[in-house]
C-alpha cells in the first residue's frame, strides 16, 4: 500500500496539473472578503509580479510536503515576496490540497496588482507581503460563525460548565503542539460530549499562539451566550467548539529537507547541545503553563464578573418595569402552561435571539404569541429591555401589542397579541398571491401611519430602525401592525438630526448608515421606501446581476426615467390595480431613497403622497442607489436577500458600494 506521504504528492501534483490546464470557465476560488492593500501596487511587466508568480506556483507543493503548512520567500531586494498557506485541520485532505491550489492560482485575479494580501477561504489561508510576515499573533476576528443544534438541550450554565475545562486544554495543547493544533472534548452532559478545535498558523511560538487562542476564548460569552456552536477564525488562529462530533484530519509528517537545505520557514538545519534544547524546552514549558493559568484566571474572573453584572441589571429591570403600566407581568408557570411548555408543535418562528411559540392563555381567554428570550445572550437582553421600555408605552391601532412579560428561569419573556396571518413578507410572495392591490395599498398606508405615529405623533421621536416585511404583522382582517421594537431607540423631537449605532437589516438599511456610522429618522424613512417598492413591484428589495446584488430602488428607477414607472408593478396582479395609487406608492418609494438624505421627504410628507392629496415630486432621472457584494458561497436566490441583520455583519461579510 502507497504510504500517505505518496498520497499527497500524488494528489498535489493532480490538483496542480488539473488547475494549470482546467476549463477556463472555472469559477476563480473567491474568499471571504479579502484585505487587499492599494498602495504602491505592483504593475503586470514588474519584477515583484514574476517574484510572486514563481511564489505562488510553489507555495501549494511545498504546504503539502510540509504538513499543509508553508512559509517562504521569493526574489530578492525591494522585489522580495514572503507568502505563506495552511489548511484547516476540520477540512479533509481533499479539500485542503484544493484550496491550497485554487486559491494560489486564483488571488491574483481577486486582488490584481496588490503588493500585500490576506485571503482566508473555508478550508485554507493565504497571505503574501511585501515584507517579511510577522510572527505574531494578528487578534483581530475575520468571522464568527453560530451553530447550533436543536436537539440539545441548552442552557447558559451548561455551556460554561463546558467551555472552561474544554477551553483550557485547547489553549495549553494548540500551544504545545508542534503543529499548533489541538483537539479535545469534555463532558456537556449525561449523554453528550462537547468537542472542539484549536489551530495557529505554525511561523508562531507556543506564547505567541497561545495568546491568539486565549483571546478568541474570552470572547466566547460576548459572542456565543448560550450556543451549543461556534467558530472565530482569523488570520492567525481560529477555534471551533460544538456539541456535536466533528472530523479532524491530521496533517501528514512533513517530508525532511535534502541535506545542507534550510528547513522550512526559514528554520536552519543544524545540530544543537543537549543543554540548549533542555534549557529551551524547559524556559517554552513555564511560559505557555503561565499563559495558561493567566488565561483561565482571566476567563473565570470575567464570567464571575459578568454573572454579577447580570443578576444587578435584571433586579434593575425588574423594578423598572414593576414601576411602569401597562404590561402584565406573567409568572413563568403561566407561559409554558400557555405553551405546553414551550413545545415544538407550539413553535411560530425562531430569530437571531430567541424563538416565538403560539400560547393561549386561559384565565384571559386569549390566544398569543410568546417570545423567548435567551437571558444569556447580551444583545438580546439589550433588545428585550428596549421592548418592554419602548412598545409598553405607545398606543396604536397600527403597532403590535405587548400585553406582558416575565423573568423566569433564566429566560426573557414577551407576551403580543397573536396576528393569526402572520408576518406581511410570507404573502408578499406566497404561491397563491392573497394579496390584491387595494389589500396592498391598506397596508401600505397603515404602516405609514404608524410610522407617522412613532416619528411626529408620540411625546417623544422613536426611531424603529428596523422597518422591513417581516417586521409588518396582519391580524385575522389584514390590518397591518408594525412590530419588533428590539432595536428601537427613543429621541427628542427637538434633537431631529440625533443618530445611534447602525442597526437594522441590509437591503433595507439607509447606505449612509454604515458610511457614517449612525442612524436617524431619515434612515427610517429610507426602509420604509424599500417596503413601498417591495409591496408594488412584489420582489424582493435586492437583485443579482451579474454576481452583484443591484438595489430594487435602481431597478424602478431605471423605468421612471423613462416614463413608465407602471412597468414596475408586480406582473401577478395582472394590470389589476388602480394607476394613480400604483403610480403615488411606486414615486413615494423612490424619494424615500433618495440617496441624498437631505433630499428625503418626512414621513408627513410621504402620507400626503400616499393619500393623493399631494401632487407627484419631481425627481432625478438617474438615482445614485446602493449595491451589496455577495459574500463567498451565498445563494443568489432573490428570496434568500435582504434577511440578514446588522448583528450579523462579522459573518454575513456585505460591503457597501456604489453604482
Amino acid at each position: 500500500m502507497a504510504s500517505p506521504r505518496l498520497a499527497v504528492a500524488v494528489a498535489t501534483v493532480i490538483l496542480l496539473c488539473s488547475v494549470a490546464a482546467g476549463d477556463q470557465d472555472d469559477k476563480i476560488l473567491r474568499p471571504w472578503p479579502p484585505d487587499c492593500s492599494t498602495a504602491n501596487n505592483y504593475t503586470a511587466d514588474s519584477q515583484y509580479k514574476k517574484n510572486l508568480d514563481q511564489l505562488l506556483a510553489t507555495l501549494p507543493a511545498a504546504a503539502g510536503d510540509n504538513g499543509w503548512f508553508y512559509s517562504g520567500a521569493a526574489g530578492s531586494g525591494a522585489d522580495e515576496v514572503f507568502g505563506q498557506i495552511m489548511c484547516y485541520a476540520d477540512y479533509n485532505a481533499t479539500a485542503c490540497l484544493d484550496c491550497l491550489s485554487r486559491a494560489a492560482a486564483g488571488i491574483t485575479a481577486v486582488c490584481p496588482g496588490s503588493r500585500s494580501v490576506r485571503a482566508m477561504y473555508d478550508a485554507c489561508v493565504l497571505r503574501y507581503s511585501a515584507t517579511p510576515i510577522p510572527a505574531a499573533a494578528d487578534l483581530a476576528v475575520l468571522y464568527n460563525v453560530f451553530l447550533n443544534f436543536p436537539e440539545v438541550a441548552v442552557t447558559s450554565e451548561g455551556v460554561r460548565a463546558a467551555w472552561v475545562p474544554l477551553m483550557s486544554e485547547l489553549t495549553g495543547g494548540v500551544a504545545a503542539s508542534p503543529l499548533r493544533l489541538a483537539n479535545a472534548s469534555t463532558p456537556y452532559s449525561s449523554s453528550q460530549e462537547m468537542y472542539g478545535l484549536a489551530q495557529c498558523t505554525r511561523d508562531l511560538n507556543a506564547s505567541e499562539c497561545a495568546r491568539c487562542v486565549s483571546s478568541y476564548v474570552s470572547r466566547l460569552g460576548n459572542t456565543f451566550p448560550n450556543n451549543t456552536g461556534g467558530v472565530i477564525k482569523g488570520y492567525s488562529c481560529y477555534l471551533r467548539y460544538q456539541v456535536a462530533e466533528f472530523d479532524i484530519t491530521l496533517p501528514p509528517a512533513p517530508v525532511p529537507p535534502a541535506p545542507g537545505k534550510s528547513l522550512p520557514n526559514g528554520r536552519i538545519s543544524s545540530s544543537f547541545s543537549k543543554n540548549r534544547i533542555v534549557i529551551g524546552v524547559s524556559v517554552s514549558s513555564i511560559s505557555i503553563l503561565i499563559v495558561i493559568s493567566l488565561s483561565i484566571w482571566l476567563l473565570l474572573r470575567r464570567w464571575r464578573r459578568k454573572e454579577a453584572k447580570l443578576h444587578e441589571e435584571t433586579r434593575a429591570m425588574e423594578d423598572e418595569f414593576e414601576r411602569g403600566t401597562g404590561p402584565k407581568r406573567f409568572r413563568y408557570g403561566e407561559l409554558a402552561i400557555a405553551t405546553d411548555n414551550f413545545s415544538d408543535s407550539q413553535k411560530l418562528g425562531e430569530g437571531g435571539f430567541g424563538s416565538v411559540y403560539r400560547g393561549f392563555l386561559k384565565e384571559m381567554n386569549l390566544h398569543v404569541a410568546i417570545k423567548r428570550v435567551s437571558k444569556g445572550s447580551t444583545q438580546g437582553r439589550k433588545e428585550y429591555a428596549s421592548e418592554v421600555k419602548i412598545i409598553s408605552r405607545l398606543r396604536h391601532r397600527n403597532l403590535v401589542q405587548l400585553i406582558g412579560w416575565c423573568h423566569g428561569r433564566g429566560e426573557l419573556l414577551l407576551v403580543y397579541e397573536l396576528m393569526p396571518n402572520g408576518s406581511l413578507d410570507k404573502h408578499l410572495y406566497s404561491a397563491d398571491n392573497r394579496l390584491s392591490w387595494p389589500l396592498r395599498y391598506k397596508i401600505v398606508l397603515e404602516i405609514a401611519s404608524a410610522v407617522l405615529y412613532l416619528h411626529e405623533e408620540w411625546e417623544q421621536c422613536v426611531l424603529h430602525r428596523d422597518i422591513k416585511p417581516s417586521n409588518v404583522m396582519l391580524d385575522t382582517s389584514f390590518n397591518a401592525k408594525l412590530g419588533d421594537f428590539g432595536l428601537a431607540r427613543l429621541i427628542d423631537h427637538a434633537r431631529g438630526s440625533y443618530t445611534t449605532v447602525p442597526a437594522g437589516t441590509l437591503g433595507y438599511m439607509d447606505p449612509e448608515c454604515r458610511s457614517r456610522g449612525g442612524a436617524t429618522i431619515q434612515s427610517d424613512v429610507y426602509s420604509f421606501g424599500v417596503i413601498l417598492l417591495e409591496i408594488a413591484c412584489g420582489r424582493s428589495p435586492a437583485v443579482v446581476v451579474d454576481e452583484a446584488v443591484i438595489h430594487l430602488a435602481w431597478h424602478v428607477s431605471d423605468l421612471h426615467s423613462q416614463g413608465r414607472v407602471l412597468a414596475a408593478a408586480d406582473p401577478r396582479l395582472n394590470g389589476e390595480f388602480n394607476a394613480r395609487e400604483m403610480e403615488s406608492v411606486l414615486v413615494a418609494g423612490l424619494w424615500c431613497t433618495l440617496d441624498d438624505r437631505r433630499r428625503r421627504p418626512s414621513i408627513r410628507q410621504i402620507v400626503g403622497l400616499l393619500r393623493l392629496e399631494l401632487p407627484l415630486p419631481r425627481l432625478p432621472k438617474r438615482m445614485p442607489v446602493a449595491t451589496y457584494k455577495l459574500p463567498v458561497g451565498m445563494n443568489t436566490d432573490s428570496s434568500s436577500l435582504g434577511t440578514n441583520s446588522v448583528s450579523e455583519i462579522s459573518t454575513s461579510y456585505y460591503s457597501l458600494q456604489r453604482i
